[in-house]
């Protein structure tokens, strides 16, 4: 077996890291879309709805979902706050990124033990773009 590396020029390392910069902003954009989006509806849609649309809000207090949804708007907004500092937004995106994957975990489970398979899929594409967030802006 031959092992052979490849060794970048400053140029191709600096093309690299912008490919890779703009792909986590731009799933730090999609979370942040989709969770301000998710929150606003826990908040404001009438639980009949939430209901019909989600099922596990019926075994749910409507306080719980309700903060819920001010959880994830809380957290698609942490997403976003390297915009305003990087060196005073990067510990919020970490911390938010973490809450998101946890988050996501949780209802995943909630979803496949209910049975809702799309859903649960929701949350695995979800995990699948928090993930490399969290990863790559933590160094």
């Amino acid at each position: 077996m031959t092992v052979t590396t490849t060794t970048l020029t400053p140029a191709q390392a600096r093309l690299t890291a912008n490919y890779r910069n703009l792909a986590l902003w731009t799933a730090q954009g999609w979370l942040a879309m989709f969770f301000v989006a998710a929150g606003y509806a826990k908040i404001t849609e009438p639980m009949v709805n939430l209901v019909t649309l989600l099922s596990w809000p019926a075994t749910a207090d409507v306080a719980f979902v309700r903060a819920l949804g001010l959880f994830e708007i809380v957290l698609a907004v942490g997403v976003l706050t390297p915009l305003a500092s990087w060196r005073l937004g990067r510990p919020v995106l970490l911390a938010s990124a973490a809450g998101l994957l946890a988050l996501e975990a949780v209802m995943m489970g909630v979803h496949l033990l209910g049975a809702d398979w799309g859903l649960a899929g929701v949350n695995a594409v979800l995990l699948a773009l928090t993930a490399p967030v969290l990863w790559f802006r933590r160094g």
